[in-house]
């Protein structure tokens, strides 16, 4: 079959909007056993395969693709784990089609190969089995300490557990996934999938000490004198931005990191199950539009919103959201005010939020970024009669583990600065994801974690090999 004559690629079946605007049940309902080979054989088996040179933790990608086209799911199950610690979670929540599908060939002249769905049935399918314990290497004897539980600490302590190192996770909050957990909603990462692929690495060895928070209760240095080889920061961008307009300190205004934490590690969409209810009004707007935003959008339609604005000052082609999340979003019934910003959050006489003053923009030159500039339209203000807010405008690094330690080298923004591989100004000490980058990507995140775990086990063995000379 010629690339032009390639069948089209399988849509995702979903949830009818009209339904999943009122529930919390997951929206992508997953392939079929008959979809996933469908699709799977629309891959070419290229000789030279781009796509895995998209994805940060090198899956491979045409071997288990075409374990799929087989009907050999176990198979498929083994290939795609022997690179990715958390499959499961990656065919839901990463950008594939600004990574791995956009270096498909079959996507030259068609759709390319929907890869993240075909990693998700087949992270499903091995779940719904009970997956085996993956093979590990002899234990070495040695001890790593891995800071935070998110996506980039957990695939950390696989990748060196993998290995045969002794992993002991220090986590602040009372359970693991980081953002997985606290930020991104159940309708589109159901929390027993995390929580299953967390179940892994215990099954790995690995172990997790809760409320344990590195900085007050201990330091890095503490860590290395005290029987670790090396540590692994992995502590996040959890620090809220603000826009610091007035009204900002009004009740009713919340950062999307507060209002989705409430939401999802609290269990405040089981309320009154679970007694955290979070109060939304009925004119509810989202100022951003990441991916951050449109979860937090579409929660507040699912907490009982009446109408919920994604408030944003360029054009929707510049919405750094994935498409896919912005589609749902619209429809959901998200309404967008484009080319527009707040300049004042106005409140009632008891200092809740009544309204808010914004003003219209056009876009100008490109910035930086290659996006253009939004330029405020003189005379152009207006009053949105809203009662709550949501800020989501990005966030920062956590500056607890850091701040704890002198000499470990940050950047003006507080990010801790290392090398490609994890390096920090520290030896032995190793850092990756939100809080050496700033906010990105579940993947992004994953994908250092694992070129650090290769340095560490590089660092403590030729340091071992240094003592026995």
């Amino acid at each position: 079959m010629s690339l032009k004559q390639r069948a089209d690629r399988q849509g995702m079946p979903c949830q009818d909007p009209r339904v999943r605007r009122h529930n919390f049940q997951e929206v992508a309902l997953g392939y079929t056993k008959e979809q996933a080979m469908e699709e799977a054989g629309r891959c070419l088996q290229c000789k030279k395969p781009k796509c895995r040179e998209g994805c940060p933790v090198e899956v491979l990608i045409p071997d288990f693709i075409q374990a799929v086209a087989e009907g050999d799911l176990a198979k498929a199950a083994v290939l795609l784990k022997e690179k990715n610690a958390l499959p499961a979670i990656c065919g839901r929540v990463c950008p594939q089609e600004s990574q791995c599908e956009a270096k498909c060939i079959v996507g030259i002249k068609s759709e390319p190969v929907a890869i993240g769905r075909l990693e998700r049935f087949v992270a499903d399918w091995e779940m719904r089995q009970g997956a085996p314990c993956p093979e590990q290497a002899p234990r070495k004897g040695k001890k790593v300490a891995v800071v935070g539980a998110g996506p980039a600490g957990l695939t950390c302590a696989a990748d060196l557990a993998k290995l045969g190192y002794e992993v002991t996770i220090f986590e602040a909050l009372h359970t693991a996934g980081g953002v997985l957990m606290y930020g991104i909603p159940e309708f589109r990462l159901p929390k027993d999938i995390v929580e299953q692929e967390i179940d892994n690495l215990r099954k790995l060895g690995v172990e997790m000490q809760f409320n344990s928070v590195v900085g007050k209760a201990t330091n890095v240095h503490e860590l290395l004198a005290n029987g670790y080889e090396a540590v692994f920061l992995g502590t996040g961008a959890g620090l809220p931005n603000f826009m610091g307009i007035p009204g900002e300190n009004l009740c009713g205004v919340f950062s999307a990191n507060e209002f989705l934490t409430r939401t999802n590690l609290m269990k405040g969409y089981c309320f009154p199950e679970f007694q955290t209810p979070v109060k939304v009004g009925r004119k509810v707007a989202v100022l951003g539009a990441g991916n951050v935003a449109m979860d937090a959008a579409r929660t507040a339609l699912r907490l009982g919103a009446e109408e919920v604005h994604i408030i944003y000052r360029r054009s929707e082609k510049e919405m750094p959201a994935r498409a896919e999340e912005i589609e749902h979003a619209h429809e959901e019934g998200v309404q967008f005010q484009l080319l527009t910003s707040p300049v004042e959050i106005i409140g009632d006489e008891n200092g809740w939020v009544k309204a808010m003053k914004c003003v219209r923009f056009e876009l100008g030159e490109p910035d930086a970024s290659g996006r253009r500039s939004p330029v405020a339209i003189p005379g152009s203000e207006y009053i949105m009669d809203i009662d709550t807010v949501i800020v989501s405008i990005g966030t920062g690094p956590n500056p607890l583990a850091t701040k704890s330690v002198s000499d470990l080298e940050l950047n003006r923004k507080g990010n801790i600065v290392a090398d490609e591989d994890g390096r920090t100004s520290i030896p032995g000490v190793f850092a990756g994801g939100d809080i050496v980058t700033g906010a990105a990507t579940v993947i992004l995140a994953m994908g250092a974690g694992k070129k650090s775990a290769r340095a560490i086990d590089e660092y403590v063995m030729a340091k071992a090999a240094e003592k026995a000379i």
